[in-house]
């Protein structure tokens, strides 16, 4: 009885641990599995922008929105394999999670009641803003839900007007919003739990209408603190061996992404070196959360540091 009773008090000590080790792996490979598939599949695509209709109206009866479910059924679908489709009324019906918990552990995040692509994100929703260095007209489009073959649920919102990547001047910002074309935010497996972004939950994003770039990229879960663009790489290896400074694209999806990681201000720093100047050294690219711009900045400065895994 005695050896029965430290079997199993070892058992329930070391079970929980086991099983989180054995859902980490399988979830990091499925992630790459996935990661994989789609990649492959928007290469196949000629471009990215100018699928559906949209038509704006005074009175959402009059309006016209099919921008995202025809990207979908008639682009996604020719070169991905996907057995179910859900309009923006119907997102649980492909598996989408009503309940996700954001990587930083703070408020509940309800994906299902995000239909449109600015209550997503509210950084999609400016019109022309005068105050920027270049001004877009945004489309607040619809969301729409698939499921993959093997499993996958996913949510996807999709810019209809995407725009090649913009050409930036040292020491100004510009709006990346207009860059991204689709942001597909996956659950591994349905809605079965844990429904927690980083676990079971992630984020893929496809930039640049052709010639485009398609990223997954996996934040740890915390700043590494805050450093000039040169010295971040340092912090980033001192609070994981295995991460890195992200790049600008990768960046700029995590800023698409900000409120399923918890972050909503301030300046954080890419790995990208822009040029090289004689008064101001090394410039790299940073991305501001808060305004939702990004742009070269010198590397002097000391902004935040947000590590993603290699």
């Amino acid at each position: 009885l005695l050896s029965l009773t430290i079997i199993g008090v070892v058992a329930a000590i070391t079970l929980p641990s086991l099983t989180g080790n054995i859902n980490e792996r399988t979830w990091n490979t499925q992630r790459k599995a996935l990661y994989a598939r789609m990649s492959q599949a928007i290469a196949l695509m000629p471009a990215l922008n100018g699928y559906g209709t949209f038509t704006a109206a005074t009175d959402s009866a009059s309006a016209v929105d099919t921008a995202a479910e025809t990207f979908v059924t008639e682009g996604l679908s020719k070169v991905l394999k996907i057995n179910n489709i859900c309009d923006s009324d119907h997102l649980a019906d492909c598996g989408i999670a009503e309940k996700v918990t954001p990587m930083n552990g703070g408020s509940i995040l309800e994906l299902t009641g995000m239909k449109l692509l600015s209550e997503f994100n509210p950084a999609f929703s400016i019109q022309n803003d005068s105050n920027a260095n270049f001004s877009y007209s945004q489309f607040d489009t619809k969301a729409v839900a698939f499921e993959t073959v093997n499993g996958e649920s996913i949510l996807a919102y999709y810019n209809p007007n995407c725009k090649p990547k913009t050409i930036m001047n040292a020491g100004v910002w510009n709006y990346t919003q207009p860059m991204m074309c689709a942001n597909f935010v996956y659950d591994l497996n349905g809605n079965k739990g844990p429904n927690t972004v980083g676990k079971d939950i992630g984020f893929i994003t496809a930039l640049y209408p052709s010639d485009s770039v398609v990223i997954a990229p996996m934040p740890l879960p915390v700043n590494a603190g805050s450093e000039t663009a040169v010295d971040g790489a340092r912090l980033c290896v001192q609070q994981d061996a295995e991460s890195r400074l992200p790049n600008i694209e990768e960046l700029s999806a995590m800023l698409y992404n900000q409120h399923l990681l918890g972050i909503t201000s301030d300046n954080y720093w890419s790995g990208t070196l822009d040029y090289i100047s004689e008064t101001m050294g090394k410039v790299y690219m940073a991305v501001n959360f808060g305004a939702c711009k990004e742009g070269p900045w010198a590397s002097s400065y000391k902004y935040n540091i947000r590590c993603v895994k290699r």
